[in-house]
């Protein structure tokens, strides 16, 4: 590699009928035991793919759990993304910052570059775990983690996939950190959230939800355009000491002006209002949607904007061009890469001049 690239290459090493073994069968959640190699430091680790959908792509996406040493830079485990439908390689990571900078709790990630068994994979970004060490890591006091797997992570009674009422309270999430006692705390949210009456909503949901925490994650929800946020690609803290939940976004790479197959998207494609029932309740009361209107106009004036975003964008996007151009699956598409930075300007412009129209619905 190049000396002068900014960004860490990882050196994977993989068996070669382990390999033959990974491969087999995509939607295998078996790991197998590999070789990375950071900065010098070689690291047993286990390997497996990851994702949905995104396993069916050319370029796979991987979970490694460190098995020697069991913790390596604070994390027991990590997420390498392909980005493979994202032209820009950078949504996820743009997101992720944004949501940082309007106050949101999130993921720490950065790109890398990759080889496997000697040969380039091109380039990844590396996800922080959203776990106990996540926790740790920001001095949180310990809670429950658990993640909307499906659709069904809607803060309803209803099934987001068969439209039929819920067998199970904590359908579309698995618990990737705490007690067995602490589903009760997440089968008591869901059902509050839904039979809590009108009338006593306001002053009710604050003992289960960290709504000024809430809204603000709608908030990065909306400016970025995440069609699936609102039921998915998120994860649910409840912070132990006060007993709220609080919500943190997962995989964002269908944004800022492109849908989850990376064609262009409408920039009112995601309403202002949102959807999920736990939106539409907090936005049903007056103090909570004046809130909310006050939040966006102060993020629209400070964070949304082009002369703010613009060097953020265009630092991400040189920091990685070097890559790109070693990508195997990407480096042909170098000119469609040099166009995103308009792209996403773009969206941002007709993002924003969308929600001035539509602030009216929040009187």
């Amino acid at each position: 590699m190049d000396e002068t690239v900014k960004i860490p290459h990882y050196k994977l090493f993989i068996n070669p009928m382990d390999l033959r073994e990974l491969k087999r069968d995509v939607w295998i959640d078996a790991p197998i035991p590999a070789q990375l190699t950071v900065e010098g430091k070689k690291l047993e680790i286990d390997l497996s793919y990851r994702g949905s959908h995104i396993r069916k792509f050319l370029k796979k996406s991987y979970q490694v759990s460190f098995y020697k040493p069991k913790v390596y830079r604070g994390a027991k485990q990590i997420h390498l993304n392909a980005e493979y439908k994202d032209t820009s390689f950078i949504r996820n990571k743009l997101s992720f910052d944004f949501f940082a900078d309007i106050g949101s709790l999130v993921p720490l990630s950065h790109h890398v570059f990759i080889t496997l068994n000697g040969r380039a994979e091109g380039v990844y970004l590396e996800i922080e775990s959203v776990d106990e060490n996540f926790l740790k890591r920001r001095n949180l006091p310990d809670g429950a983690i658990f993640y909307a797997v499906d659709g069904d992570a809607n803060f309803s009674l209803m099934s987001d996939l068969d439209k039929e009422t819920k067998k199970s309270l904590e359908l579309g999430y698995e618990k990737k950190w705490g007690i067995s006692s602490d589903d009760y705390f997440l089968q008591e949210l869901i059902f509050k959230i839904n039979t809590i009456s009108r009338a006593d909503f306001e002053k009710e949901i604050i003992k289960y939800i960290n709504v000024e925490k809430y809204l603000r994650w709608v908030a990065g929800i909306i400016f970025t355009a995440n069609y699936d946020g609102f039921v998915h690609n998120y994860a649910l803290y409840r912070n132990g000491e006060t007993g709220l939940f609080e919500v943190i976004p997962w995989d964002y790479d269908a944004t800022w002006g492109r849908d989850v197959n990376g064609k262009v998207m409408e920039a009112d494609y995601v309403p202002i209002e949102g959807f999920n029932t736990l939106t539409a309740r907090i936005l049903d009361v007056a103090i909570f949607r004046k809130q909310y209107r006050n939040l966006l106009e102060e993020i629209m004036n400070q964070q949304f904007t082009v002369e703010y975003l613009s060097p953020k964008v265009e630092g991400l996007l040189q920091s990685i061009r070097p890559y790109v151009l070693q990508d195997p699956y990407k480096k042909e598409q170098i000119n469609d890469f040099d166009k995103e930075l308009e792209v996403i300007l773009k969206f941002i412009e007709e993002r924003k001049a969308y929600l001035k129209r539509k602030m009216n619905n929040l009187e």
